[in-house]
């Protein structure tokens, strides 16, 4: 009887052990002796911020990051919603401001014409640019390296269609206007990796 509970006994002891505090196993230490550096890993004994390692494990051959393909649904439905939101705060500012003195049912009618009106009018405008701007961007990155040139390129041919039955003149202001916008966010994107990256840097040092 006395082996068999022994042996029992032993059998959970694998599923559930039990740990005291004076297992020399658990005497580990998680910091660094110098206390400037953050918390180490106790087993590698080297900072886990400097291992840069992916999230997920992917296929073989696929990409780490998302493509242009796959951030354009989320362009277009974001650009239509946010063009929708502006669109009818705008009308409904307009609204306020034209329909002053009339009757409390036309007025409040009035509002929701403006608001609807200028949201969708808004919201689809800035939907087909968003459209337009995936589609270059998607072209463009099939037929060269995916890379900052691309979403100049992009933004630059949608002013450019975009403005194309407006005139000449209008079409290469169009142009103009994507060009600027896509290189003031081509360069604010780069600032800001340059200080991901240095924050990094200064957070690997021992």
């Amino acid at each position: 009887m006395e082996k068999e509970s022994s042996s029992l006994r032993n059998l959970l002891g694998i599923y559930s052990p039990t740990y005291a505090p004076d297992d020399p196993s658990m005497n580990v230490s998680v910091h660094s002796s110098n206390t400037n550096t953050p918390l180490l890993s106790p087993y590698l004994n080297v900072n886990p911020y400097a291992i840069q390692e992916p999230e997920f494990i992917l296929p073989e051959g696929a990409s780490r990051q998302r493509g242009r393909l796959e951030y354009a649904f989320g362009a277009i439905g974001g650009s239509v919603i946010l063009g929708a939101g502006v669109g009818g705060f705008s009308g409904l500012y307009r609204g306020l401001q034209e329909t002053k003195g009339q009757p409390a049912k036309i007025r409040r009618t009035q509002l929701i014409n403006y608001v609807v009106k200028r949201g969708a009018t808004s919201g689809n405008a800035l939907g087909i640019m968003a459209l337009m701007y995936s589609g270059f961007g998607v072209l463009l990155n099939w037929v060269r390296d995916d890379d900052d040139f691309n979403t100049i390129g992009a933004a630059t041919a949608t002013g450019l269609l975009y403005k194309s039955s407006a005139g000449l003149r209008k079409c290469g202001v169009g142009g103009l206007v994507g060009a600027g916008l896509a290189s003031a966010y081509v360069l604010w994107s780069r600032a800001n990796n340059n200080r991901s990256l240095a924050s990094l840097v200064g957070s690997t040092r021992f």
